[in-house]
């Protein structure tokens, strides 16, 4: 009876863990290459890691290439889609989607403190989806200056 009890739990834990992925993958940005990207990275881990990065077109493919020799398998043609979406989505000009980035993407790419970082999720999660840069000025105790710095950086 213990066994069985035991294997509740792990079955439970990766079902958790499978439905954080799916949340994870469906605030990425839509466009091409994302569910190659969701197929083939998401076998392995989420994707909270991928948002925080802002990698060169080479950068990116250096880190396909090493998931690809640690045994992530795609076709060429969708490894080709991945580099393209990554490339474009968060690449070293990207810029980051206020309404679906999470906390990480928030402090890495805007230099925002944890509690900056935090306020604003609580703010989008209150209030509903920003629909400009001036929006994300009204949430408390971010400061101004730092979005002002940083508003060539964000997408609605």
């Amino acid at each position: 009876m213990r066994a069985w009890g035991w294997i509740s739990c792990v079955a439970m834990a990766v079902v958790c863990v499978g439905a954080v992925a799916d949340e994870e993958a469906d605030r990425l940005p839509a466009g091409t290459g994302k569910a190659a990207l969701v197929k083939t990275c998401g076998e392995c881990h989420g994707f909270e890691g991928i948002r925080e990065r802002r990698l060169s077109r080479d950068e990116w493919s250096d880190k396909i290439g090493d998931m690809v020799d640690r045994g992530a398998t795609a076709s060429d043609d969708e490894l080709a889609a991945i580099l393209s979406y990554l490339t474009q989505n968060f690449g070293k000009e990207s810029k980051i989607q206020m309404n679906t980035a999470p906390f990480a993407e928030l402090k890495a790419v805007l230099k925002l403190t944890n509690d900056e970082a935090d306020a604003v999720v609580a703010f989008r999660a209150r209030n509903g989806a920003f629909k400009q840069w001036e929006d994300v000025r009204k949430v408390p105790g971010v400061d101004a200056k730092k979005l002002q710095a940083a508003k060539d950086l964000m997408a609605f």
